[in-house]
């Protein structure tokens, strides 16, 4: 689950409060925000509890905008999302047009925010799992192989088995057990031939190892925050290959991680955010 920080938004882009009142402003002037909103408004109270106006003005902010592209179905959710231009990819549009969201989230599914999905898990927004596979694109062609840490309910893990196409295959990793039998669950009901033939393989494990097992991977997709880059899954990308993931405490941003043809591997600040951390299955549980 990904918070929007005030400090984030005032440091870095000198936001007024009139402005964060102001969904066509936002849109208009700092539309890259969105990658960032992700939580609901009571969340961000505890990110700057000294100003009563910067707080108010938080809340106005994310009750217009955290559900800013939401929808009654599915395809207009995908249409709202490419018209604020988070998604701009058409095979993008095309893979969550394909995986309904309402066979894999059971209240409010097509709300433009995370939702508990149980056992102390949430699946991300919409408008950020359409930023992952916008970044990821180039490295979910058909064919590709790819790697998703934190597979929770499976709709993002069915998302990339779309856009990898059936020569290609999705590795969806989860430390509770539950989760795996979830994901299984949901893709069965929706897409049983991704199971059955293995473009899908759902595993239980601590996945801030990666999995050995099937690497390397084109790309990776991790879905909770890491205290560091982690080198274990680096290791594991193809060359050239891409990491798509969250690094930090209370300042963590999105990190894409490229290794090139000859394993040079380099390190881009993509945006701001705030995810719960990549963790133990047992701290995961008493969330």
């Amino acid at each position: 689950m990904i918070f929007l920080r005030s400090r984030f938004l005032l440091s870095q882009f000198s936001i007024t409060a009139t402005l964060l009142s102001s969904p066509l402003l936002y849109y208009n002037n700092i539309s890259g925000l969105s990658s960032a909103l992700n939580c609901d408004s009571g969340t961000l109270f505890h990110f700057n509890k000294n100003s009563s106006v910067i707080n108010t003005s938080l809340r106005q902010f994310s009750l217009k905008m955290a559900w800013y592209c939401s929808a009654n179905s599915n395809e207009d959710l995908v249409n709202n999302l490419k018209m604020a231009n988070i998604i701009n990819s058409k095979r993008v549009e095309e893979a969550m047009k394909t995986v309904d969201r309402r066979k894999y989230v059971s209240q409010s599914p097509y709300r433009d925010s995370p939702q508990q999905i149980g056992y102390g898990a949430t699946i991300s927004a919409p408008h950020m799992h359409a930023h992952a596979l916008e970044n990821l694109e180039p490295f979910l062609q058909p064919g590709m192989k790819v790697l998703d840490i934190g597979c929770g309910s499976g709709y993002l893990t069915a998302c990339l088995a779309e856009m990898v196409g059936p020569e290609g295959k999705v590795v969806g990793i989860e430390h509770i057990k539950e989760l795996v039998d979830m994901s299984r669950k949901n893709i069965q009901k929706d897409r049983p031939e991704l199971l059955e033939s293995q473009r899908v393989i759902l595993v239980h494990g601590d996945g801030r190892e990666g999995y050995l097992e099937e690497a390397p991977y084109d790309c990776i997709h991790v879905g909770a925050a890491a205290e560091k880059t982690p080198h274990a899954l680096i290791n594991q990308l193809k060359a050239p290959g891409r990491l798509f993931i969250p690094v930090g405490g209370y300042d963590q941003y999105i990190y894409q991680i490229d290794k090139d043809v000859n394993g040079n591997v380099t390190h881009k600040k993509v945006m701001g955010v705030m995810y719960v951390p990549l963790t133990d299955a047992d701290k995961q549980w008493s969330r």
